[in-house]
C-alpha cells in the first residue's frame, strides 16, 4: 500500500522563501523596527530568528549539534530552554545590518530547503511535533510543522508593515491544516460521550472545515464530515485563525471575534489550542 504525505508542503518552502526576500528588500530603515504581534521582537529580529532556523538546521545537516548545557525534564523545560535559545541569537543579531541579513537568508534558505529535500517523509524525525502531542513523528509531519514556522513568521512581519499577506488558498491552507493537528491534544481531557462530534470552520474560500470526533479512546480530527450530528460548531475567520493558533491574541480576544453555536463549553476549547512551543 503507497503511503501518502497527509500534508504536503515541501514544495511551497521556495514560494515562500521567495517571497520573504522581496518583502525585506522592499522594507524601509522605518520599516525595520515596526513591532510585531510577536511580544517583544521587532520586523528585524523575527527576519534574525528565520536565519536561526535556517542556520541551525543546516548546521545539524552537516553532523553539528550544540550540546545543551541545560537539564529537560518537562515541556516546560523545553519551552524555557528553546525561549532563552531564540532571545540570544536575535540579540546578537541586533548589530547586523538588514542588508546582510537579507543576504544570508536568501543563502541559507536554499540550503535549508536542499536538506528538507533529501529526508524520507515517512522516517521518524529529529524532533517530535509537541504541540499536537506526538512523542515521535514523521518527517513529513516535521516538515509541515517547519512550513508554519515559515509562514506565520512571515505573516508577523507583513501585518507588522501593512503588506498584503500570505492569505492565499495555497499558502494558508497547509498552515492552518497542520495547525489542527493540535486540536486532539489540546482536547485530551474534555469530557465528552463517544461519538460527540465538533465541528471547525475557518471561514472565506482560503479556509476549509474541519471535525473532532470522540471516539471510546480519544478525540480523532477528521476533515470528511462523518454522519454523527454536530454538537458544537465553531467559525472563525481566517485573521484570528493563525493569530489564536500563534498566541499573537489571547483566547478571550479570539473568542470574541469568533461564533460558537450548540454547545459553548465544547466550542471554547478550540481557542485555548497553541501549534507552537510556548
Amino acid at each position: 500500500m503507497q503511503q501518502v504525505i497527509s500534508i504536503p508542503t515541501l514544495h511551497l518552502f521556495p514560494v515562500l522563501d521567495e517571497l520573504l526576500i522581496e518583502l525585506l528588500g522592499s522594507l524601509s530603515a522605518e520599516d525595520w523596527n515596526k513591532p510585531t504581534v510577536a511580544r517583544l521582537w521587532t520586523v528585524k529580529d523575527v527576519a534574525a530568528h528565520l536565519l536561526d532556523t535556517n542556520m541551525r538546521t543546516i548546521s545539524y545537516a552537516q553532523g553539528y549539534e550544540m550540546a545543551i548545557a541545560t537539564q529537560i525534564n518537562s515541556y516546560q523545560d523545553l519551552v524555557a530552554y528553546l525561549n532563552e535559545l531564540n532571545a540570544t541569537w536575535v540579540n546578537a543579531m541586533k548589530r547586523v545590518s538588514p542588508q546582510l541579513l537579507i543576504q544570508q537568508l536568501e543563502s541559507t534558505g536554499k540550503q535549508y530547503i536542499e536538506h528538507l529535500n533529501t529526508l524520507n517523509p515517512f522516517e521518524q524525525a529529529r524532533y517530535p511535533v509537541s504541540w499536537a502531542g506526538e512523542s515521535t513523528s514523521l518527517n513529513w509531519f516535521d516538515i509541515a510543522r517547519e512550513y508554519t514556522e515559515k509562514w506565520h513568521h512571515q505573516q508577523q512581519i507583513r501585518d507588522a508593515v501593512g503588506k498584503p499577506g500570505l492569505m492565499t488558498k495555497e499558502l494558508f491552507y497547509p498552515c492552518i491544516d497542520t495547525f489542527m493537528y493540535a486540536l486532539p491534544h489540546a482536547y485530551r481531557n474534555v469530557k465528552a460521550a463517544e461519538g460527540t462530534m465538533i465541528k471547525i470552520t475557518v471561514s472565506s474560500n482560503v479556509g476549509g472545515d474541519w471535525y473532532l470526533l470522540k471516539t471510546a479512546r480519544k478525540w480523532e480530527l477528521l476533515k470528511q464530515q462523518p454522519a454523527n450530528s454536530i454538537m458544537s460548531e465553531i467559525i472563525i475567520d481566517p485573521e484570528t485563525t493563525w493569530k489564536f493558533f500563534t498566541k499573537a491574541v489571547t483566547p478571550q480576544a479570539a473568542l470574541q471575534r469568533s461564533i460558537i453555536k450548540g454547545d459553548f463549553y465544547l466550542g471554547e476549547t478550540v481557542f485555548n489550542t497553541i501549534a507552537v512551543m510556548a
